[in-house]
Parts: C-alpha cells; structure tokens; sequence
C-alpha cells in the first residue's frame, strides 16, 4: 500500500535525536522521511516540531509500543497531528521485547486487540504500520495496516518479507558506518548490534535467516555486523542500501552510526539520488 510522498530513502534515529533543523536540512538533502525509534510516548510530543520546520517530510513512529503507549492516547495524538499536517505522519506501533516490557502477555493477541482499539478511534489503516519480522505479524500487517516495518533484518529478509506482503508497504531498516576499514567500522557497528542479540524476537529471525549459533552469539561475528551494520566508502555502502529496494522494500530507513550522523547522510544523499 503505497503512502503519498514517502519515496525511497528515510532517516531512522531515536525519537529524541532529531532536532527541527535537522528535519529541514534532510528534507533539502532529498530524504523523504523520518523515522522515531525507541518507543516514543503516547502524546507524541516531537512529531508536530518537526512537521512545522518542513514542507514535504513524512514523520514515522518505528515504535510506538503497545505496551507503554495506551491506545487511546494514541489514536488522539494522530489526529491532533492528523488535523495539522494531513497525510504527512505514519503511526508505526510494535510489540516491542518481552525482555524490556513487563507484563508481556500474548504478545499477537495483545497487538490485535491494540489495532481493534485504533480502528475503533478512527485511526486508518493506510496511515498505520506494523513492527514486524515473523510471518504470521507479516500477514497481520498485511490485513490490518499499510504495511510492515522490520527492523535489523538483511535483505534476505526483505525479500521473504515481500512475499508475503504481497503489495502492502514494505520499509526496511539499514544501519550502516562510513568508514572503508572493516575492522574500525565492524567495532562500530557491533556497539550497536551486540545490544540486539540478547533480544529473542531478533535472534530467533536472524536464526531462520540461516545465521548460526556462533553468528548470533554476542557480540556478533563478523558476518552478522557486515550485514547487520553494512560499511565502506559512501559508494559501497550506497550499493548496500539499494540491495533492501532490489529486494522488494519500498523505502529503506538509513540509520547513521557514524558519530557525525548528519556528515554521512549528507555524503549519501547525492549518491542515492543518482541511483534512485
């Protein structure tokens, strides 16, 4: 399910770390979106700062968490936002990890019963997604909302992913580092990575996905973080990024671990922008 305006390439950073300046210059750069991680609350109080600083951007949350964000707060906060800036803000919502939230019960019947809650509040189904990884939340996504988010997953799943989505929306996360020596970038990537890999719901995806024991155990062997936190030149990593579009995704959202995030978005952009 295609979302007006959404385009190719998005920037993915915990919610509190976009600045409204910051919005404007990625919007001038040429990325269509912004994605708020890290389980941003219930009012949703950042969203509408950095819709006023731009013209075009769609604003994202990757996740509101069911479980810390009441439905209903929720389902007020998008059309608050909704109202203000039509069409321009995405309701992502996930389950999150049983290992950060307590209680986590039934985490799939908690989550239909959450997405019941927003359908009752008026909340459209082509302006929510779904953290997803698995197949059956894949098909949840598919039926209930525009489409799916995953998140730390490589191409190969990108590509499963788009087969059971058929259609709907498909946006991949991609971490990356600038930095052509493997073993500096690799010991970048991995300070991110590693933090994953005591989380059950990724390992278990990276499992299927064919990655050993030894791959998923921390901190992560090298071919987990080439993949997990791909890095190069700006031209290799570009060539990385598009591998998730060749794949299937419809978007891919950029998350810069290099220190100066902004730099290696602004090496990107005009890469991206020749290849898109």
């Amino acid at each position: 399910m295609a979302i007006d305006g959404l385009g190719r390439y998005g920037v993915w950073r915990g919610y509190r770390g976009f600045s409204p300046a910051d919005a404007a210059e990625l919007e001038g750069l040429g990325y269509s979106a912004l994605w708020l991680g890290g389980s941003p609350p219930a009012d949703l109080p950042v969203v509408e700062s950095l819709l006023e600083a731009t013209e075009r951007l769609i604003v994202a949350t990757s996740i509101v968490n069911i479980w810390t964000a009441p439905a209903k707060t929720v389902a007020e906060s998008f059309h608050r936002i909704e109202q203000r800036f039509p069409g321009r803000f995405l309701l992502g919502v996930g389950v999150g990890h049983p290992e950060a939230n307590k209680p986590y019960r039934k985490p799939y019947d908690a989550l239909v019963e959450y997405l019941d809650e927003l359908d009752a509040a008026g909340v459209p189904k082509e302006r929510m997604a779904l953290a997803a990884l698995g197949p059956k939340v894949l098909e949840l996504s598919r039926e209930r909302t525009a489409g799916a988010l995953p998140y730390l997953a490589p191409p190969e799943h990108t590509a499963e992913a788009r087969r059971i989505l058929g259609s709907a929306l498909l946006v991949a996360e991609q971490k990356f580092v600038l930095d052509d020596d493997p073993q500096r970038a690799r010991e970048v990537g991995r300070q991110m990575v590693e933090m994953y890999l005591g989380l059950r719901n990724y390992v278990s995806n990276l499992r299927r996905l064919g990655f050993s024991e030894d791959d998923v155990a921390k901190p992560g062997s090298d071919r987990l973080i080439d993949v997990l936190a791909v890095h190069g030149t700006p031209v290799e990593v570009t060539g990385q990024l598009v591998e998730h579009l060749n794949a299937g995704a419809d978007h891919v959202a950029l998350q810069a671990l290099d220190a100066d995030y902004l730099g290696s978005l602004r090496q990107l952009a005009p890469l991206l922008t020749a290849v898109d």
